[in-house]
């Protein structure tokens, strides 16, 4: 008698980040699926997670490898915590043969755009620990991998702007879709009920979600170099810098370490956009801004 080879329904693979271990977003992978889907959640090290990047993407990249291997036609769903979600993106990068096979990618609080903190701890890229990693705007190949794979950010907010760890600014994307949950931190969003509720409703309906649309002003922003999204918070401090023809204000504060902050706010005086420039980057910012005032401003 011949028996089949068990074949699950998906591969599901579920990435912790820093200062963690494996096991909250086990819990969440439990809470999601049945036993007809395979569940991988690599442990990377608490210690490793402190070091370097590139160790962890390595791991995970041969990890995952072995299994898209082992269950070549089976679809893949791929849920990254924080760095978690990051080192994925990196893989993704490193493997554009999987993106065909994968059924959709979550990005729980990952700071895409680059962790204000981390950009704070090692501002010349350095190498100060993890900082310069996390610090890294992944934003380009994260827009490129969700025009192919349907993709969902997730982010938390717990102040107005952050979930007290990651700004919400630096989680959204072009082409994917958004989501934030307020009264969630950073280390809830692991494993809620509230983010289980979001993820299945996405893997039944993949148009859920708020769609991330960047206007030309910001995408402009965006491509000063060392711009780091910012914090709402200190939206209120800035002044107007210029009126735009859209009836909207882009406005800066500098910050009492000389960090110049630039904000756009809509016409009815919502912060649209905030982020900031580190010292040796923030002559590229003036110019940036003032080509912006040549094209858009209203004189």
């Amino acid at each position: 008698m011949h028996i089949k080879p068990y074949v699950p329904e998906f591969l599901l693979f579920v990435q912790h980040g820093w200062a963690d271990d494996n096991q909250q977003m086990k819990a969440l992978a439990r809470s999601l699926v049945t036993e007809t889907t395979v569940i991988i959640a690599p442990n990377l090290g608490y210690i490793q997670t402190w070091i370097s990047m590139a160790p962890l993407i390595e791991l995970v990249e041969n990890i995952a490898s072995k299994q898209i291997d082992n269950y070549s036609d089976v679809p893949i769903r791929i849920i990254g915590h924080s760095m978690g979600g990051l080192i994925w993106l990196e893989v993704l990068k490193l493997h554009p043969e999987w993106w065909s096979k994968i059924h959709s990618l979550v990005l729980i609080a990952s700071p895409v755009g680059g962790a204000d903190l981390g950009r704070i701890i090692d501002p010349f890229g350095l190498g100060i620990g993890i900082a310069r990693d996390l610090g890294i705007n992944r934003k380009i190949i994260a827009e490129k991998i969700a025009a192919v794979i349907p993709t969902l950010a997730i982010a938390g907010d717990i102040d107005g702007g952050s979930d007290g760890t990651i700004p919400v600014e630096c989680t959204k994307f072009p082409n994917a879709l958004f989501t934030c949950l307020p009264g969630l931190s950073h280390a809830a969003l692991r494993n809620h009920p509230a983010v289980v509720s979001v993820i299945s409703e996405f893997w039944l309906d993949s148009t859920i979600g708020e769609a991330i649309t960047f206007d030309e002003i910001i995408r402009r922003l965006h491509d000063v170099p060392g711009i780091t999204d910012g914090h709402w918070r200190d939206f209120s401090k800035a002044e107007i810098l210029m009126n735009l023809n859209n009836g909207g204000t882009i406005r800066t504060w500098r910050n009492l370490l000389g960090v110049d902050h630039v904000f756009v706010a809509s016409p009815e005086g919502q912060c649209l956009y905030a982020g900031f420039v580190g010292w040796m980057h923030s002559e590229d910012l003036r110019r940036a801004l003032e080509e912006i005032r040549q094209t858009y401003a209203v004189f």
